[in-house]
């Protein structure tokens, strides 16, 4: 290990934080500002952020930490990717046995019903292909139509203006909509509430701390089984998801890491791990939920076969699978993260 290398990477993500407020009062602050009215705003609890904090992991072992590690703070979309881990679990328990099964085969009544949302499968909704259309808890999917990315290709048009839809699996488009009806799908899969599901099948056995919570909008409840339960979203968007530390999130991480293995305990099965890997054949750098570095497009600085979970506001998880490295960083300038992992990498290659 080049220590010195590896301590010069840190000083400078800690130079360079995200130019967000800390306070949700403030501006800027989030992803709703950008939202056409009246959808700019927080339909759930948020709370105020600390700076730049990290923590790497390599060989499953602890390597170091900076900023406040063990401070739980919002994760916005990185939150995504625990989704998808869910859908993990509900494939190994033998609740979605299929992925390219319509979810409406299975799930009844909460808008997967008609002649076109009918055709959504998981696979769709996991590679953010589905086209489903429709109101999640009174947001439109069309809020985040035209929405433009750092690491996408440009959509060419404006965002929240309604655009044509495409037959599910053919159209490309990340839309938190639409992963707010994934994780409702989910709900209704398990009949537990999420969080619940997540505590036992994943944190749990990951070892993550207590510190965590996963929340969702105020007026976000159903009833399943005479149970009112509460539907929470795939990222901060509109307020809630979850909050963790990027010592959690380095836990967490290491499962994919470590092919669904986790302290000694298989958590994912292997097959699903590489499933989340595949890339989307109309968006070779997605997989399931996450982003994949295909042709090195999105870091040039690290390998092809890097891949991350990434959130708004300088959220990261990076997974490098042939160094067995873990890297999560929060609240980090975008600009200045390839350089972090492509330091970070060579100094303990």
């Amino acid at each position: 290990m080049d220590t010195t290398r590896l301590d010069k990477a840190i000083a400078a993500s800690m130079a360079h934080e995200v130019n967000w407020s800390r306070s949700p009062d403030g501006e800027p602050w989030g992803v709703h500002q950008t939202d056409p009215a009246p959808w700019n705003r927080l339909f759930g609890s948020v709370h105020e952020r600390g700076g730049v904090s990290g923590a790497i992991w390599q060989h499953g072992k602890p390597v170091t930490s900076w900023g406040e590690p063990g401070r739980a703070d919002l994760t916005f979309s990185v939150a995504k990717t625990y989704l998808a881990l869910l859908a993990g679990v509900a494939q190994a328990q033998g609740l979605l046995p299929d992925v390219h099964e319509p979810v409406g085969a299975r799930i009844k009544g909460i808008g997967f019903d008609d002649a076109h949302n009918g055709k959504v499968t998981w696979h769709h909704l996991l590679q953010q292909t589905s086209e489903w259309t429709g109101e999640c808890f009174g947001i439109p999917d069309h809020v985040d139509h035209y929405r433009n990315l750092d690491f996408a290709p440009p959509t060419g048009g404006t965002k929240g203006d309604k655009r044509p839809l495409n037959t599910p699996g053919t159209y490309w488009e990340y839309n938190d909509v639409r992963i707010n009806q994934l994780s409702l799908a989910l709900l209704h899969l398990f009949r537990r509430p999420l969080p619940e599901v997540f505590a036992e099948f994943i944190a749990c056995p990951a070892g993550v701390s207590d510190g965590w919570a996963w929340r969702g909008y105020d007026h976000a409840w159903v009833e399943i089984d005479g149970q009112r339960m509460q539907s929470v979203p795939g990222g901060t968007h509109w307020g809630g998801g979850i909050s963790i530390s990027a010592n959690d999130q380095a836990r967490i991480g290491k499962i994919l890491q470590g092919n669904g293995f986790a302290n000694g305990r298989q958590i994912l099965t292997e097959g699903w791990v590489r499933a989340m890997r595949t890339p989307c054949p109309i968006a070779p750098f997605y997989g399931y939920l996450v982003w994949l570095n295909h042709a090195r497009r999105i870091f040039p600085t690290v390998p092809e076969s890097s891949y991350f979970a990434l959130g708004a506001g300088g959220q990261y998880t990076f997974i490098q699978p042939e160094t067995e490295l873990v890297v999560v960083v929060r609240w980090l300038d975008d600009a200045h993260a390839g350089t972090l992992f492509g330091e970070v990498l060579a100094a303990l290659s």
